[in-house]
């Protein structure tokens, strides 16, 4: 992102992008518990911002770890410690920060989807025809049966608690992966082409556009 800033803390329509997130996250026809999952390093700075920006969306922020398994995990055991045990009946959505263009009726969404299905993802269709392999071997791949993975991906509370006990892997490169690990099928939910993570510089303008349409 060419800042020294993480880019959840970047300025999006004169605010960080992840209070743009959060509110997402409370605008929905449930009444979510917010958790934000923060380096430690990160909670002075949190807090001098909630001030600057008089952001007033009630939410808890707890430490994370060095890799996003032992963030999650910690969030997840925070939930089961608050409720006093092991998350039967709960449903948790996991976020990236960096997605604030997030619909709150895209979360609502998720979290009926997942009462039936025990763990969701949100996923577009690939648009790009795909390659798979290395650069010297690689053969076509069909792009219908290719799917770009979005955030929040949604779990029954118990069975993401279950899967975070387990010791993290290389192949956990998200939720859903140490879910199907478990053994448990993942569903997917059609999403949206506009909930981009920002990730480059030119993310902002773009996430500032969808804003203002």
């Amino acid at each position: 992102m060419k800042s020294d800033l993480p880019k959840q803390f970047l300025l999006l329509d004169g605010k960080p992008v992840v209070m743009h997130t959060l509110e997402r996250f409370a605008n929905t026809e449930n009444k979510l518990q917010l958790i934000l999952v923060l380096h430690a390093h990160m909670f002075s700075f949190w807090d001098e911002l909630c001030e600057k920006y008089d952001f007033k969306i009630q939410h808890t922020v707890i430490k994370g770890g060095e890799t996003r398994f032992q963030s999650v995990r910690n969030g997840i055991n925070h939930i089961a410690e608050q409720q006093q045990q092991f998350l039967d009946n709960t449903l948790i959505a996991i976020h990236d920060a960096a997605r604030p263009i997030i619909t709150s009726e895209m979360i609502d969404l998720c979290f009926e989807q997942t009462v039936v299905h025990a763990a969701t993802v949100l996923a577009v269709p690939s648009t790009n025809s795909i390659r798979q392999g290395s650069l010297e071997e690689n053969k076509a791949w069909d792009r219908e049966e290719v799917w770009v993975v979005q955030t929040p991906q949604t779990f029954q509370g118990d069975i993401l608690y279950k899967a975070f006990q387990q010791d993290e892997l290389p192949s956990f490169t998200d939720d859903a992966s140490v879910v199907e690990k478990l053994g448990y099928s993942i569903r997917l939910i059609p999403g949206d082409y506009r909930n981009i993570k920002i990730t480059f510089p030119e993310d902002i303008s773009i996430a500032q556009l969808y804003l203002n349409h």
